[in-house]
């Protein structure tokens, strides 16, 4: 065998580890879901408990975008963009955030400020972003949360707007930069974004590919994230 062959390559030892750790964290989640529900009531809220459960899904978020950009380097993965009812598609996102919300005492409010029901696009990469913002921005948010879906130069928009104190200067001003280094005092790497614009890209029609956007601002006043797709 040749010298050069015996070993595997890095990159695909990483994505297996990292398939390996999401099943792992999937039977973790399965498990303390059943745990909590065996407890008494008294003993279900707490600030533990959220904590766990926001954690739970950052992780599972940082490991699917992990994956995500594995595919995404060796071209194998595919966009399958569709017809999805926006109402239908928001209410899934905040479903899945329930517990999460509610342990942080956030409420989540939404609305669809375009006339036309459906949107076009790939339902499950578009709601892996989707999912990451609305994890961070119960992090920072301070009670409210708001999605919006809207049209915006000709495309569709969707929005997730938060109370808290809003994105830092230095990434206001870097945003085509979104892999800007540890940040030591969030610990936030960009990875997020980056991955968020590498989705939004894979969208085009017309010549017209998606991207972001962040600001701060908006209907709740702190940090507002805008995926747009064409």
């Amino acid at each position: 065998m040749n010298q050069d062959n015996q070993g595997l390559d890095f990159s695909t030892v990483i994505a297996s580890t990292v398939h390996d750790l999401k099943s792992s964290l999937s039977a973790l989640i399965q498990s303390h879901s059943q745990w909590v529900e065996r407890l008494p009531e008294e003993l279900r809220g707490g600030a533990e408990q959220g904590i766990m459960e926001h954690e739970f899904r950052h992780l599972n978020g940082m490991l699917v975008q992990l994956l995500g950009l594995y595919k995404l380097g060796v071209n194998q993965l595919p966009v399958c963009p569709d017809y999805h009812e926006l109402d239908d598609f928001i209410e899934a996102q905040l479903a899945a955030h329930e517990e999460v919300l509610k342990h942080n005492d956030i409420l989540a409010t939404w609305r669809i400020d375009t006339d036309n029901p459906l949107g076009f696009f790939d339902r499950e990469l578009v709601a892996s972003v989707i999912a990451n913002v609305i994890t961070n921005a119960t992090r920072f948010a301070g009670h409210a949360l708001l999605i919006t879906i809207e049209e915006a130069d000709n495309q569709l928009a969707i929005c997730v707007n938060d109370d808290g104190p809003g994105y830092p200067k230095h990434m206001l001003e870097r945003q085509e930069d979104y892999i800007q280094g540890i940040d030591s005092t969030s610990g936030s790497t960009g990875l997020g974004l980056y991955f968020a614009a590498r989705i939004a890209a894979l969208h085009e029609s017309g010549g017209v590919r998606g991207r972001i956007e962040i600001s701060n601002g908006g209907a709740l006043g702190g940090g507002l994230f805008r995926l747009f797709l064409p």
